[in-house]
């Protein structure tokens, strides 16, 4: 059971993520940039002679390389690929460090922005310690979910009203 609870328990964070932070629409953009400054690259290069990037594919290598700061990308030879070169790596490396850092920043700052998600997670967890709880523990409980139960109801049916009224 411990195992199936760790499953759920990722999938919800991933879902989170997927969900309430910028990391998709990011990761789509440093796609498409990536994809884009790639071919300018290789438009740049391929007619250059000596030129070490010759192949589409040996452009995305190099953008790739490039905006990670592994040192390991070859120079562009022309001065416009350079001119490329160096706007890719400026741009790639601050959208890749900032997808993350914002990804990382949105997803630890939203329990404090949604104080239900934290009240859910604790009902849930405290959902998980039942077997452990004697009779009178028990009873305690009934009595507070009944008293829960009616105050959501008197939330619902106070909602509800002003829209009927309308």
């Amino acid at each position: 059971m411990k195992k199936r609870l760790s499953h759920k328990r990722f999938k919800r964070f991933v879902n989170d993520v997927y969900t309430h932070t910028p990391v998709t629409r990011m990761v789509l953009l440093l796609v498409i940039l990536w994809l884009s400054f790639s071919f300018g690259i290789y438009l740049a290069e391929r007619d250059v002679a000596l030129a070490t990037i010759t192949s589409y594919g040996d452009a995305l290598y190099w953008g790739v390389a490039a905006f990670s700061t592994a040192g390991i990308a070859d120079t562009p030879t022309s001065g416009a690929a350079q001119l490329i070169g160096g706007v890719w790596i400026v741009i790639g490396s601050i959208l890749f460090f900032g997808t993350i850092v914002a990804t990382v920043t949105t997803y630890f700052m939203r329990p404090m922005q949604r104080p239900h998600k934290k009240i859910i997670d604790t009902i849930e967890y405290n959902l998980e310690q039942l077997d452990e709880l004697e009779i009178e523990e028990l009873d305690l409980l009934r009595v507070t979910v009944d008293s829960l139960i009616a105050h959501v109801e008197e939330l619902k049916a106070r909602h509800s009203t002003p829209a009927a009224d309308q």
